[in-house]
C-alpha cells in the first residue's frame, strides 16, 4: 500500500523506549508526527532530534505527538534519548517493517559505496489517522519548524 495525502494511515504496532508500545490508533484524536532518521547518536540525527526536543511545548499546545523511527535497537534508543533529553519516544524499527510501510528505504551512497538506508522523512497524520503532510529527503536546518507550522495550521 502506498501513502498518499488525506488516505488513513495503517495502523501499526511497534517497540518503543520507555518499555512502551507505541500503537498509532491509541492516538485518535491527536494529530502524530513520525519522524524517521538514519541512527542514533549522529550529528544530524541529534541535532534533528534536539530540533524537536526544543519544541515539544509547541507541539504539545498544537494537539501533536512526536515519535522517532530508525532501525536502532531499543539498548542504542534509550541511551541516545537520555543522553539527549528527548521528551518523545523512539520506536525500533529492526525489522523495517515501519521503515517499509512508509517506504523510507532507498538506495544511498556513502563513501563511494551503494547501500540500502533510511532516507530522513517525516510524516504528519491529522486526528482522524490520515496522512496530512510528507517531508521527504530532510535537510534538518528549519525542518523541524516547517513541520510544527505545518502542526499548528492544521490543528486550527
Amino acid at each position: 500500500m502506498t501513502l498518499s495525502i488525506g488516505q488513513p494511515v495503517e495502523d501499526f504496532t511497534a517497540d518503543a523506549t520507555s518499555d512502551t508500545t507505541f500503537r498509532l490508533s491509541d492516538y485518535r484524536g491527536q494529530q502524530v508526527v513520525i519522524y524517521f532518521y538514519p541512527k542514533d547518536s549522529t550529528p544530524g540525527c541529534t541535532t534533528e532530534g534536539g530540533d524537536f526536543r526544543d519544541n515539544i511545548d509547541a507541539f504539545r499546545a498544537a494537539n501533536t505527538v512526536v515519535v522517532g523511527v530508525s532501525r536502532d535497537g531499543l539498548k542504542a534508543h534509550e541511551n541516545f534519548k537520555a543522553k539527549q533529553g528527548f521528551p518523545f519516544e523512539l520506536i525500533s524499527d529492526r525489522d523495517e517493517a515501519l521503515c517499509r510501510q512508509f517506504d523510507v528505504i532507498k538506495l544511498k551512497k556513502m563513501y563511494g559505496k551503494e547501500h540500502l538506508g533510511v532516507e530522513r522523512s517525516t510524516f504528519l497524520i491529522d486526528a482522524e489517522g490520515k496522512l496530512a503532510r510528507e517531508w521527504r529527503g530532510v535537510k534538518v536546518p528549519g525542518h523541524v519548524d516547517e513541520v510544527l507550522a505545518a502542526a499548528q495550521e492544521l490543528n486550527g
